[in-house]
C-alpha cells in the first residue's frame, strides 16, 4: 500500500488533467535543446562504428575476434546477457507493478517500457553475429522446407534463446505500444499540426476513449502483464541454462537461473534510475518524476543488491564445501585471488557493497547520488558477465588448454555500436513519445482516498 499521508503524493504541483496532458506533451511540440543533437550525434556516431564492426565481422568472419578455441564465448555473450538484463527492467518494472496494483509506477513505467524494448534489439545483435554465417540464420526457424529432414536441435538451449528472446520482444513490444494508445489519442486531439494529427490519429488507431474501450484495454492490460511476467522469469532462465547445462568449471549449478534473474532485474532497475535521474533534470518533469519515486527504487535496489551479495557468497561457500579442486580454483585462484582479481572485485564492490548507501535517506534523496550508484550498478554487472563467461573457460579442466582472452576493436566497435544504437532510440523516445503515461497519471490524480495501491 502507498501511504499519501507518509510518502507524499504521486503527482505534485495540485496539478488538474488538463495541465498534466500538456506539461507532458510540452517537450514533443517545444524544439529539443542543444543537449539532445549532441547526443543524437554521439550515438550516431557510435552506431556508425558499430554498423561498420558489424560489416567487417559478417565480410571477414569470427577471426576478427579475439575469441580463440578455449575462449569461445567472447564480449559477444557477455553482451548479450547484460543487455538483456537490462531489458528486463521495463517488463519487471511495470508488469509485476501493474499487477500488484501499484500505483506508483505511473510516472516510471512508460521509459521503461521503451528502454526495454530497444535494448532486447540490441541483445538480439550479438547471437546473430556469434553465429558466423549471419546469412544462414534462418536455419533456426522450425518450419516445414525442401532441404530435407534438417531440423534445429530442440534440445539445445541456444534454441531456446531463440523462441524465448523472439516472443519476450514481441510481448514487450505489444505492451508498450498498446498501453501508448490513449496518449497518442490525446496528442492528436491537442495538436495543432494537421501532419502530426495524421500521424498521431493513425497511431492511435481510432481510439475515442468510451467506456467499452477503456475496458478493453484494462483487461487486455492485465492479460499481457501476465504473459510478460512469466516471459520476465523464463527468458532469463533459459539465458542462463546455456551456462548450467555444460560442465565448465564454475557454471554447472542451479543457482543460475534465480541468480540470472534477480540479476537482470537489479541492472534493468539501475537503468531505471538513470534514465530518470537524466528526464527528471532535463526536461523539469519533478512534479511527476517526484522524489518519493525515486525513493521508492532506490529502496528496491538495496534489497536486491543484499540478493546478489548473497548470491556471490553462496557460489564461493557452495564452491568451498563440495571440496572439488576445479571448482575450488575458478573461484579462489582464478577469480578471488588470481587473473582475475580485479574484475571480481569490481563486480562484488560495484554490486554488492556500493548499494548499501541507499540504507541513508539523503542518498536516496540526491540524484547525484542516485545516478553516480546507477552507473556503478551497470558496471559491475558487466563485469559480473565478464567473470562468469571468461573466467570459466579461460582455465578450465586442462592446464594445457589454458588461454586468455582480450577484445579486439571490431569487438569493441560492435558493442560500442549497441550503446549507440540504445542512445539514439531513448533520444526519438524523447523527442516523438510520451515520456510518461499521461493516462495513467491522470487515474492516479482522480484518486481521492489517501490511500493508494
Amino acid at each position: 500500500m502507498y501511504n499519501r499521508d507518509v510518502r507524499g503524493p504521486l503527482v505534485e504541483g495540485n496539478k488538474t488533467l488538463g495541465q498534466i496532458s500538456s506539461d507532458i506533451i510540452a517537450p514533443m511540440e517545444s524544439k529539443p535543446g542543444m543537449w539532445w543533437f549532441i547526443a543524437m550525434a554521439l550515438g550516431s556516431l557510435a552506431s556508425v562504428w558499430g554498423a561498420y564492426s558489424i560489416y567487417h565481422t559478417v565480410d571477414k568472419g569470427i577471426g576478427t575476434w579475439g575469441v580463440n578455441n578455449t575462449v569461445a564465448w567472447g564480449w559477444a555473450i557477455i553482451n548479450f546477457v547484460w543487455w538483456i538484463g537490462i531489458g528486463h527492467a521495463g517488463t519487471a518494472f511495470s508488469i509485476f507493478l501493474l499487477i500488484l496494483r501499484q500505483k506508483w509506477r505511473t510516472s516510471i513505467n512508460r521509459a521503461a517500457e521503451a528502454m526495454t524494448v530497444v535494448a532486447v534489439g540490441c541483445a538480439a545483435l550479438f547471437p546473430a553475429l556469434h553465429m558466423g554465417r549471419v546469412w544462414l540464420a534462418f536455419y533456426i526457424i522450425p518450419y516445414p522446407n525442401t532441404r530435407g529432414p534438417l531440423w534445429v536441435n530442440f534440445n539445445s538451449p541456444l534454441f531456446w534463446d531463440f523462441i524465448a528472446i523472439s516472443a519476450y520482444l514481441l510481448i514487450s513490444f505489444s505492451f508498450w505500444y498498446l498501453g501508448m494508445l490513449p496518449d497518442f489519442a490525446t496528442i492528436r486531439d491537442k495538436t495543432k499540426s494537421k501532419v502530426r494529427k495524421a500521424i498521431y490519429g493513425f497511431f492511435s488507431m481510432g481510439w475515442t476513449g468510451s467506456s467499452r474501450e477503456w475496458t478493453r484495454f484494462e483487461s487486455l492490460s492485465f492479460i499481457l502483464g501476465g504473459i510478460a511476467a512469466v516471459l520476465v522469469v523464463s527468458v532469463h532462465s533459459i539465458v542462463s541454462t546455456d551456462f548450467a547445462v555444460s560442465v565448465e568449471p564454475g557454471w554447472h549449478t542451479t543457482l543460475f537461473p534465480p541468480y540470472f534473474v534477480i540479476g537482470a532485474i537489479f541492472s534493468g532497475f539501475a537503468m531505471v534510475v538513470t534514465l530518470m535521474v537524466i528526464i527528471r533534470k532535463l526536461y523539469k518533469l519533478n512534479n511527476y518524476i517526484t522524489d518519493n519515486h525515486m525513493d521508492a527504487i532506490a529502496r528496491v535496489l538495496v534489497f536486491i543488491s543484499l540478493i546478489m551479495g548473497t548470491a556471490y557468497i553462496t557460489e564461493i561457500f557452495v564452491a568451498w564445501y563440495s571440496g572439488n579442486e576445479y571448482e575450488m580454483f575458478t573461484f579462489f585462484h582464478n577469480r578471488i585471488t588470481g587473473e582475475y582479481s580485479v574484475q571480481f572485485w569490481t563486480m562484488f564492490i560495484c554490486n554488492a557493497i556500493i548499494p548499501q548507501v541507499f540504507w541513508f535517506k539523503k542518498v536516496r534523496k540526491s540524484m547525484l547520488g542516485l545516478f553516480l550508484v546507477s552507473i556503478a550498478i551497470n558496471i559491475g554487472m558487466w563485469f559480473e558477465r565478464f567473470n562468469i563467461v571468461v573466467t570459466s573457460l579461460g582455465n578450465d579442466y586442462l592446464p594445457s588448454n589454458w588461454a586468455s582472452y582480450s577484445p579486439t576493436l571490431t569487438e569493441v566497435g560492435v558493442y560500442v555500436g549497441t550503446l549507440g544504437l540504445f542512445t539514439v532510440g531513448v533520444l526519438m523516445f524523447f523527442r516523438y513519445i510520451p515520456m510518461i503515461a499521461i493516462s495513467e497519471v491522470k487515474s492516479v490524480v482522480k484518486i481521492g482516498s489517501k490511500k493508494e495501491d
